[in-house]
């Protein structure tokens, strides 16, 4: 953790919930929200592609916020196959709007985070207060029922992942009508690339920073 980073605890409906908070330098011009891979396949707040959206949303001026899941870390309580996950979300959600009230706020997940963020945005949009965009890496399409997400998301995949493969994330995408930015070469973790996912989000976001 930087200087400008610090771990938090919330109550979630399962528990404390373990979270961590990248504040950029000067006064926040919004709020992101980070989600991690799957909890059962050693996912956690600190993998690396969470990390690198959390730097690129911070070099934007977001106050960044991730948590880890539910049975992760000191996060309590057992994986609820994304339900209760879109549930500590929305709860970090409303915490951090408390902190920083009035600023637009961003979702941005990796591999499993992308689908419980994609049901967070669904969920902001039947509350009428969706999020400003979403970032999505490694969207978990033909893994989990990702819904549909707004059509100035930023989609980023592997040309490589085997895990999710890219053909599925196109028939996915395709009916949505979102462009799919490729990793020329980049596996399902991104190993040796992640400086193109921070690029890109930064490349891709508001134009009007």
């Amino acid at each position: 953790m930087n200087k400008n980073s610090h771990k938090f605890y919330l109550t979630g409906r399962a528990g404390k919930m373990e979270c961590l908070l990248d504040e950029p330098e000067g006064a926040p011009r919004g709020i992101a929200l980070v989600a991690h891979p799957h909890p059962l396949y050693g996912g956690t707040m600190d993998n690396k592609v969470a990390q690198t959206l959390a730097r690129a949303f911070v070099g934007l001026g977001y106050a960044t916020a991730r948590l880890n899941f539910r049975g992760v870390g000191e996060s309590e309580g057992v994986h609820d196959e994304g339900r209760g996950e879109v549930d500590d979300m929305e709860i970090m959600l409303d915490h951090m709007i408390e902190q920083y009230p009035g600023l637009p706020y961003a979702l941005s997940g990796f591999s499993f985070g992308t689908f419980v963020q994609a049901q967070l945005q669904q969920r902001l949009i039947q509350q009428g207060r969706p999020a400003e965009r979403l970032a999505l890496v490694g969207t978990a399409a033909g893994k989990w029922p990702v819904p549909a997400v707004p059509a100035d998301t930023i989609l980023i995949h592997g040309e490589l992942d085997d895990t999710i493969p890219l053909t599925h994330v196109f028939d996915w995408a395709r009916p949505l009508d979102i462009p799919v930015t490729v990793i020329p070469g980049a596996d399902h973790f991104f190993h040796r690339k992640l400086v193109h996912i921070k690029n890109l989000v930064a490349q891709l976001w508001r134009r009007d920073i």
